[in-house]
């Protein structure tokens, strides 16, 4: 099955360690990191989605990050 999740957190150091975690634990990148500015919070916010290939069957249930 494959597994997609999208990671996201204030542009700080934070996000390129939960990016390099996921690659480290076997997810791909899929796509280009996406940039937004947070005017609520005065911030840059980053994002980039990850897929994984995996054995098993889909469940809702399923914690994308503990694969």
């Amino acid at each position: 099955m494959k597994l997609y999740r999208f990671l996201s957190a204030d542009d700080t150091s934070e996000f390129c360690h939960k990016v390099t975690e996921a690659l480290n634990a076997g997810w791909d990148l899929h796509g280009d990191p996406t940039y937004a500015f947070d005017a609520a919070n005065g911030v840059m916010r980053c994002g980039q989605a990850v897929i994984k290939e995996v054995e098993g069957t889909y469940s809702p249930d399923l914690k994308l990050g503990a694969q």
